[in-house]
Protein backbone atom coordinates (compact mmCIF):
# COMPACT_ATOMS: atom_id res chain seq x y z
CA UNK A 1 0.00 0.00 0.00
CA UNK A 2 2.50 2.22 1.18
CA UNK A 3 4.61 1.70 -2.36
CA UNK A 4 1.35 2.48 -4.54
CA UNK A 5 1.31 5.56 -2.71
CA UNK A 6 4.20 6.39 -3.46
CA UNK A 7 3.66 5.90 -7.28
CA UNK A 8 0.09 7.69 -7.37
CA UNK A 9 2.18 10.09 -5.58
CA UNK A 10 4.81 10.37 -8.57
CA UNK A 11 2.24 10.04 -11.39
CA UNK A 12 0.52 13.27 -9.89
CA UNK A 13 3.51 14.97 -9.80
CA UNK A 14 6.06 13.89 -12.77
CA UNK A 15 3.43 12.12 -15.37
CA UNK A 16 0.24 13.87 -15.35
CA UNK A 17 -0.71 16.58 -17.07
CA UNK A 18 -1.21 19.50 -14.56
CA UNK A 19 -4.70 21.50 -14.69
CA UNK A 20 -4.55 24.76 -16.32
CA UNK A 21 -6.08 26.79 -13.69
CA UNK A 22 -3.79 25.39 -10.90
CA UNK A 23 -0.88 26.07 -12.74
CA UNK A 24 -2.04 29.93 -13.93
CA UNK A 25 -1.99 30.18 -10.01
CA UNK A 26 1.21 28.49 -9.42
CA UNK A 27 3.28 31.12 -12.04
CA UNK A 28 1.90 33.75 -10.61
CA UNK A 29 2.69 32.95 -7.00
CA UNK A 30 6.29 32.02 -8.31
CA UNK A 31 6.70 35.14 -10.09
CA UNK A 32 5.67 37.20 -7.10
CA UNK A 33 8.45 35.36 -5.12
CA UNK A 34 10.90 35.80 -7.69
CA UNK A 35 10.27 39.64 -7.72
CA UNK A 36 10.54 39.60 -3.60
CA UNK A 37 13.70 37.79 -4.10
CA UNK A 38 15.03 39.97 -6.44
CA UNK A 39 13.59 41.17 -10.10
CA UNK A 40 10.70 39.66 -12.00
CA UNK A 41 11.40 36.42 -14.11
CA UNK A 42 11.83 36.68 -17.85
CA UNK A 43 12.77 34.77 -21.08
CA UNK A 44 14.12 37.35 -23.39
CA UNK A 45 17.03 38.57 -21.05
CA UNK A 46 18.25 34.97 -21.21
CA UNK A 47 17.41 33.96 -24.82
CA UNK A 48 19.36 37.60 -25.93
CA UNK A 49 22.49 36.88 -23.38
CA UNK A 50 23.28 33.71 -24.89
CA UNK A 51 22.38 34.70 -28.61
CA UNK A 52 25.18 37.88 -27.93
CA UNK A 53 28.14 34.53 -27.06
CA UNK A 54 26.93 33.25 -30.10
CA UNK A 55 27.76 36.39 -31.87
CA UNK A 56 30.47 37.33 -29.92
CA UNK A 57 32.02 33.67 -30.67
CA UNK A 58 31.99 34.26 -34.73
CA UNK A 59 33.12 38.03 -34.12
CA UNK A 60 30.10 39.74 -34.99
CA UNK A 61 29.66 41.45 -31.63
CA UNK A 62 31.75 43.96 -30.40
CA UNK A 63 31.92 44.25 -26.57
CA UNK A 64 32.29 40.48 -24.80
CA UNK A 65 28.83 39.89 -23.48
CA UNK A 66 27.87 39.55 -19.86
CA UNK A 67 28.27 35.97 -18.17
CA UNK A 68 26.08 33.57 -18.55
CA UNK A 69 26.62 32.48 -14.70
CA UNK A 70 26.29 35.46 -13.56
CA UNK A 71 24.07 37.76 -15.73
CA UNK A 72 20.78 37.86 -14.28
CA UNK A 73 18.89 37.11 -17.37
CA UNK A 74 20.81 34.18 -18.55
CA UNK A 75 20.31 32.43 -15.17
CA UNK A 76 16.97 32.73 -15.53
CA UNK A 77 16.70 31.39 -18.31
CA UNK A 78 18.90 27.86 -17.08
CA UNK A 79 16.85 27.33 -14.42
CA UNK A 80 13.81 27.82 -16.45
CA UNK A 81 15.24 25.64 -18.90
CA UNK A 82 16.56 23.14 -16.24
CA UNK A 83 13.25 22.88 -14.82
CA UNK A 84 11.36 21.90 -18.18
CA UNK A 85 14.20 19.42 -19.03
CA UNK A 86 13.58 17.69 -15.50
CA UNK A 87 9.56 17.95 -15.88
CA UNK A 88 10.52 16.01 -19.30
CA UNK A 89 12.78 13.52 -18.46
CA UNK A 90 10.53 12.19 -15.42
CA UNK A 91 7.34 12.34 -17.15
CA UNK A 92 8.81 10.28 -19.86
CA UNK A 93 8.05 13.28 -22.55
CA UNK A 94 11.25 13.72 -23.74
CA UNK A 95 12.46 12.89 -27.04
CA UNK A 96 14.17 14.65 -29.92
CA UNK A 97 11.49 15.98 -32.41
CA UNK A 98 12.52 16.75 -35.97
CA UNK A 99 9.57 19.00 -37.56
CA UNK A 100 8.72 18.70 -41.35
CA UNK A 101 10.74 20.69 -43.22
CA UNK A 102 8.10 22.97 -43.96
CA UNK A 103 7.96 24.43 -40.15
CA UNK A 104 12.01 24.66 -39.87
CA UNK A 105 11.44 26.70 -42.58
CA UNK A 106 8.80 29.04 -40.39
CA UNK A 107 11.11 28.43 -37.31
CA UNK A 108 13.78 30.94 -38.96
CA UNK A 109 10.46 33.13 -39.72
CA UNK A 110 9.08 32.92 -36.44
CA UNK A 111 12.54 33.62 -34.59
CA UNK A 112 12.73 37.00 -36.31
CA UNK A 113 9.21 38.19 -35.88
CA UNK A 114 9.24 37.25 -32.35
CA UNK A 115 12.83 38.84 -31.90
CA UNK A 116 11.37 42.27 -33.51
CA UNK A 117 8.49 42.46 -31.74
CA UNK A 118 9.65 41.45 -28.34
CA UNK A 119 12.45 44.74 -29.05
CA UNK A 120 9.26 46.69 -29.56
CA UNK A 121 7.44 46.00 -26.76
CA UNK A 122 10.34 45.74 -24.06
CA UNK A 123 9.89 42.27 -23.73
CA UNK A 124 7.82 39.28 -24.98
CA UNK A 125 4.71 37.94 -24.07
CA UNK A 126 6.15 37.75 -20.40
CA UNK A 127 8.06 40.75 -20.03
CA UNK A 128 6.17 42.95 -22.25
CA UNK A 129 2.69 41.43 -21.41
CA UNK A 130 2.26 39.81 -17.94
CA UNK A 131 4.97 40.66 -16.18
CA UNK A 132 4.17 44.22 -17.15
CA UNK A 133 0.64 44.39 -16.48
CA UNK A 134 1.39 42.25 -13.28
CA UNK A 135 4.05 45.25 -12.19
CA UNK A 136 1.60 47.34 -12.48
CA UNK A 137 2.42 48.93 -15.83
CA UNK A 138 0.22 50.38 -18.15
CA UNK A 139 2.36 49.48 -21.22
CA UNK A 140 1.44 45.87 -20.71
CA UNK A 141 -1.86 46.49 -22.30
CA UNK A 142 -0.89 48.01 -25.31
CA UNK A 143 0.94 44.67 -25.79
CA UNK A 144 -1.65 42.36 -24.78
CA UNK A 145 -3.99 44.54 -27.88
CA UNK A 146 -1.12 43.94 -30.39
CA UNK A 147 -0.99 39.94 -29.42
CA UNK A 148 -4.19 39.16 -30.04
CA UNK A 149 -4.55 41.13 -33.19
CA UNK A 150 -1.20 39.14 -34.11
CA UNK A 151 -2.99 36.05 -33.61
CA UNK A 152 -5.30 36.19 -35.56
CA UNK A 153 -3.21 37.04 -38.52
CA UNK A 154 -1.82 34.35 -37.44
CA UNK A 155 -4.14 31.90 -38.06
CA UNK A 156 -5.91 33.20 -41.26
CA UNK A 157 -2.32 32.37 -42.30
CA UNK A 158 -1.94 29.21 -41.05
CA UNK A 159 -5.69 28.80 -43.06
CA UNK A 160 -3.72 30.19 -45.73
CA UNK A 161 -1.07 28.07 -45.70
CA UNK A 162 -2.97 24.55 -45.26
CA UNK A 163 -4.34 25.62 -48.70
CA UNK A 164 -2.14 26.70 -50.78
CA UNK A 165 1.64 25.69 -50.15
CA UNK A 166 2.55 21.62 -50.42
CA UNK A 167 6.00 21.56 -50.22
CA UNK A 168 7.99 20.66 -46.96
CA UNK A 169 5.65 18.75 -45.37
CA UNK A 170 7.93 15.36 -45.40
CA UNK A 171 11.20 14.85 -43.27
CA UNK A 172 9.72 14.38 -39.61
CA UNK A 173 11.00 12.24 -37.29
CA UNK A 174 11.45 11.52 -33.45
CA UNK A 175 13.82 9.83 -31.93
CA UNK A 176 13.01 8.82 -28.37
CA UNK A 177 15.20 8.47 -25.88
CA UNK A 178 14.64 5.51 -23.39
CA UNK A 179 12.68 5.74 -20.07
CA UNK A 180 15.11 4.59 -17.64
CA UNK A 181 17.84 7.31 -19.08
CA UNK A 182 15.12 9.73 -19.51
CA UNK A 183 14.63 9.45 -15.47
CA UNK A 184 18.43 9.09 -14.87
CA UNK A 185 18.78 12.16 -17.14
CA UNK A 186 16.26 14.24 -14.88
CA UNK A 187 17.84 13.47 -11.40
CA UNK A 188 21.24 14.12 -12.54
CA UNK A 189 20.40 17.46 -13.86
CA UNK A 190 17.81 17.92 -10.43
CA UNK A 191 21.36 17.25 -9.01
CA UNK A 192 23.21 19.83 -10.69
CA UNK A 193 20.73 22.58 -10.38
CA UNK A 194 20.64 22.34 -6.66
CA UNK A 195 24.29 22.22 -6.19
CA UNK A 196 24.57 25.17 -8.22
CA UNK A 197 21.67 27.00 -6.11
CA UNK A 198 23.92 26.00 -2.85
CA UNK A 199 27.00 27.61 -4.93
CA UNK A 200 25.54 30.30 -5.28
CA UNK A 201 23.50 30.27 -1.81
CA UNK A 202 27.06 30.46 0.08
CA UNK A 203 28.60 32.82 -1.60
CA UNK A 204 29.81 35.70 0.24
CA UNK A 205 29.07 38.22 -2.30
CA UNK A 206 25.29 39.79 -2.01
CA UNK A 207 24.61 39.64 -5.55
CA UNK A 208 25.56 36.21 -6.14
CA UNK A 209 23.40 35.11 -3.44
CA UNK A 210 20.20 37.01 -5.62
CA UNK A 211 21.09 34.24 -8.44
CA UNK A 212 20.70 31.42 -6.19
CA UNK A 213 16.79 32.09 -5.88
CA UNK A 214 17.12 33.75 -9.11
CA UNK A 215 17.81 29.70 -10.50
CA UNK A 216 15.82 27.54 -8.66
CA UNK A 217 12.51 29.51 -8.75
CA UNK A 218 12.65 29.71 -12.59
CA UNK A 219 13.12 25.86 -12.44
CA UNK A 220 9.98 26.13 -10.76
CA UNK A 221 8.06 27.69 -13.67
CA UNK A 222 9.59 25.80 -16.55
CA UNK A 223 8.64 22.24 -14.41
CA UNK A 224 4.91 24.07 -13.98
CA UNK A 225 4.51 25.18 -17.78
CA UNK A 226 6.17 21.81 -19.08
CA UNK A 227 4.08 19.76 -16.98
CA UNK A 228 0.76 21.99 -17.46
CA UNK A 229 1.90 22.77 -21.51
CA UNK A 230 0.98 25.89 -20.18
CA UNK A 231 1.90 28.12 -23.32
CA UNK A 232 0.34 31.74 -23.06
CA UNK A 233 0.28 32.03 -27.15
CA UNK A 234 -2.47 29.07 -26.82
CA UNK A 235 -4.54 31.97 -24.29
CA UNK A 236 -4.71 34.27 -27.63
CA UNK A 237 -5.02 31.75 -30.34
CA UNK A 238 -7.40 28.91 -29.18
CA UNK A 239 -10.55 30.81 -28.64
CA UNK A 240 -10.20 32.31 -32.16
CA UNK A 241 -9.06 29.55 -33.53
CA UNK A 242 -11.35 26.41 -32.20
CA UNK A 243 -13.19 28.27 -29.14
CA UNK A 244 -11.45 26.71 -26.63
CA UNK A 245 -11.02 28.79 -23.38
CA UNK A 246 -9.03 26.80 -20.93
CA UNK A 247 -5.50 28.59 -21.56
CA UNK A 248 -7.33 31.97 -21.58
CA UNK A 249 -8.93 31.89 -18.53
CA UNK A 250 -5.87 30.20 -17.03
CA UNK A 251 -3.83 33.29 -18.48
CA UNK A 252 -6.07 35.85 -16.87
CA UNK A 253 -5.98 34.27 -13.28
CA UNK A 254 -2.74 34.13 -13.14
CA UNK A 255 -2.76 38.34 -13.63
CA UNK A 256 -5.06 39.17 -11.60
CA UNK A 257 -3.18 37.01 -8.75
CA UNK A 258 0.44 38.24 -9.75
CA UNK A 259 -1.50 41.63 -10.09
CA UNK A 260 -2.25 41.50 -6.08
CA UNK A 261 0.97 39.78 -5.09
CA UNK A 262 2.90 42.84 -6.53
CA UNK A 263 0.84 45.68 -5.28
CA UNK A 264 1.17 44.26 -1.73
CA UNK A 265 4.99 43.81 -2.57
CA UNK A 266 5.25 47.54 -3.82
CA UNK A 267 2.56 49.16 -2.05
CA UNK A 268 4.96 51.94 0.33
CA UNK A 269 6.00 50.82 3.26
CA UNK A 270 4.93 47.45 2.97
CA UNK A 271 8.56 46.17 1.92
CA UNK A 272 10.78 49.07 2.31
CA UNK A 273 14.05 47.97 0.81
CA UNK A 274 12.67 45.83 -1.85
CA UNK A 275 13.17 47.38 -4.86
CA UNK A 276 16.71 49.43 -3.73
CA UNK A 277 18.48 49.23 -6.97
CA UNK A 278 22.07 49.22 -5.32
CA UNK A 279 21.12 45.63 -3.61
CA UNK A 280 19.27 44.32 -6.77
CA UNK A 281 21.69 41.76 -9.18
CA UNK A 282 21.01 43.58 -12.37
CA UNK A 283 19.41 46.88 -12.32
CA UNK A 284 19.64 47.16 -16.06
CA UNK A 285 16.49 47.57 -18.17
CA UNK A 286 14.07 48.58 -15.10
CA UNK A 287 13.15 52.50 -14.15
CA UNK A 288 13.47 53.75 -10.04
CA UNK A 289 11.77 51.58 -7.99
CA UNK A 290 9.09 50.23 -10.40
CA UNK A 291 10.37 47.00 -12.05
CA UNK A 292 9.13 45.99 -15.86
CA UNK A 293 8.13 50.18 -16.11
CA UNK A 294 9.27 50.36 -19.65
CA UNK A 295 8.81 53.57 -22.25
CA UNK A 296 6.59 51.10 -24.18
CA UNK A 297 3.20 53.06 -23.62
CA UNK A 298 1.72 53.73 -26.98
CA UNK A 299 1.33 52.71 -30.88
CA UNK A 300 4.86 51.56 -30.72
CA UNK A 301 4.16 48.67 -28.40
CA UNK A 302 1.34 47.32 -29.78
CA UNK A 303 3.18 47.05 -33.54
CA UNK A 304 5.50 45.09 -31.61
CA UNK A 305 3.17 43.00 -30.19
CA UNK A 306 0.96 42.17 -33.13
CA UNK A 307 4.21 41.26 -34.92
CA UNK A 308 5.39 38.72 -32.06
CA UNK A 309 1.73 37.34 -31.77
CA UNK A 310 2.22 36.50 -35.36
CA UNK A 311 5.57 35.29 -35.17
CA UNK A 312 4.70 33.15 -31.92
CA UNK A 313 1.95 31.36 -33.92
CA UNK A 314 4.37 30.34 -36.56
CA UNK A 315 6.66 29.41 -34.09
CA UNK A 316 4.07 27.44 -32.24
CA UNK A 317 5.36 28.97 -28.30
CA UNK A 318 5.46 32.45 -27.08
CA UNK A 319 8.77 33.40 -25.37
CA UNK A 320 8.13 30.92 -22.39
CA UNK A 321 6.64 28.02 -24.64
CA UNK A 322 9.77 27.75 -26.69
CA UNK A 323 12.61 27.70 -24.12
CA UNK A 324 10.07 24.87 -22.20
CA UNK A 325 9.82 23.29 -25.49
CA UNK A 326 13.23 23.29 -26.05
CA UNK A 327 13.84 21.41 -22.64
CA UNK A 328 11.40 19.06 -24.03
CA UNK A 329 13.82 18.00 -27.11
CA UNK A 330 11.48 20.09 -30.06
CA UNK A 331 13.67 20.84 -32.70
CA UNK A 332 11.46 23.78 -34.41
CA UNK A 333 11.88 25.78 -30.99
CA UNK A 334 16.03 24.72 -30.92
CA UNK A 335 16.03 26.64 -34.56
CA UNK A 336 13.52 29.51 -33.17
CA UNK A 337 15.28 30.23 -29.96
CA UNK A 338 19.04 31.52 -31.44
CA UNK A 339 17.28 33.22 -34.21
CA UNK A 340 14.66 35.11 -31.71
CA UNK A 341 17.60 35.95 -29.63
CA UNK A 342 20.30 36.87 -32.38
CA UNK A 343 17.16 39.21 -33.98
CA UNK A 344 16.45 40.74 -30.36
CA UNK A 345 19.68 41.55 -29.66
CA UNK A 346 20.42 43.38 -33.15
CA UNK A 347 17.72 45.75 -32.42
CA UNK A 348 17.49 45.79 -28.79
CA UNK A 349 20.95 47.48 -29.29
CA UNK A 350 20.11 49.31 -32.03
CA UNK A 351 16.89 50.67 -30.06
CA UNK A 352 19.32 51.18 -26.79
CA UNK A 353 22.77 53.27 -28.72
CA UNK A 354 19.61 55.27 -30.49
CA UNK A 355 17.87 55.76 -27.02
CA UNK A 356 14.56 56.40 -27.96
CA UNK A 357 12.69 54.58 -25.50
CA UNK A 358 14.20 57.31 -23.18
CA UNK A 359 13.87 60.13 -25.79
CA UNK A 360 10.29 58.77 -25.40
CA UNK A 361 9.90 57.81 -28.91
CA UNK A 362 8.10 54.40 -28.28
CA UNK A 363 5.94 55.74 -26.04
CA UNK A 364 5.68 57.08 -22.26
CA UNK A 365 6.72 55.47 -19.00
CA UNK A 366 3.52 54.80 -16.72
CA UNK A 367 3.45 53.34 -13.67
CA UNK A 368 -0.29 53.09 -12.78
CA UNK A 369 -0.46 53.73 -9.64
CA UNK A 370 1.74 56.93 -9.90
CA UNK A 371 -1.74 58.35 -12.08
CA UNK A 372 -4.91 59.31 -10.78
CA UNK A 373 -5.86 56.04 -10.60
CA UNK A 374 -3.53 55.19 -6.83
CA UNK A 375 -3.23 51.62 -6.13
CA UNK A 376 -6.44 50.83 -5.63
CA UNK A 377 -7.54 51.92 -9.04
CA UNK A 378 -4.74 50.32 -10.65
CA UNK A 379 -5.76 46.93 -9.38
CA UNK A 380 -9.42 48.05 -10.30
CA UNK A 381 -8.20 48.32 -14.16
CA UNK A 382 -6.60 45.62 -14.66
CA UNK A 383 -9.62 43.37 -12.54
CA UNK A 384 -11.90 44.79 -15.45
CA UNK A 385 -9.79 44.73 -17.84
CA UNK A 386 -9.21 40.81 -17.08
CA UNK A 387 -13.19 40.32 -16.44
CA UNK A 388 -13.79 41.77 -19.70
CA UNK A 389 -11.48 39.46 -21.61
CA UNK A 390 -13.04 36.57 -19.69
CA UNK A 391 -16.47 37.62 -20.39
CA UNK A 392 -15.73 38.08 -24.13
CA UNK A 393 -13.67 34.86 -24.57
CA UNK A 394 -16.85 32.88 -22.86
CA UNK A 395 -19.39 34.23 -24.53
CA UNK A 396 -17.02 33.50 -28.00
CA UNK A 397 -16.76 29.87 -26.65
CA UNK A 398 -21.01 30.14 -26.97
CA UNK A 399 -21.27 32.04 -30.18
CA UNK A 400 -18.69 31.20 -32.25
CA UNK A 401 -18.44 34.76 -33.33
CA UNK A 402 -15.01 35.48 -33.18
CA UNK A 403 -13.57 32.42 -34.20
CA UNK A 404 -11.50 32.87 -37.39
CA UNK A 405 -13.28 30.83 -40.49
CA UNK A 406 -11.10 28.25 -41.99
Amino acid sequence: MFGKAIKKLYKALCQEEWNATVCGIIVALLSIICLAWARPWGAVGAIRNWAEWILYGIGMWGDQPASILLNTGSVIGLGFVAGAFISACLGGDFAFRIPPRLELAKAVFAGIFMGIGSAMCGGCNIGGFYQAVGNLSASGFCMMIGIVVGAVIGIKYLYWEMEHITWGSGGAKTFQVPGALQIILGIVTLGVLIWGTNAYATSENAKMVRLAGLLIIPAGLGYTMQRGRWCMIQGFREPHMTGDTKMAKSVILSVAVLAIGIAVLKYPGIVPDAFDLDECADAEGFRNTAHYVRGFFGWVAIVGGVIFGFGALLAGGCGTGTLWRVGEGQIKLWVVMPIFGITNAFVDGWFKEKEWEEDGVFGSYVYMPDTWLGYGGTLALIFFVMALWYIIVTWNEESEKLIVPM
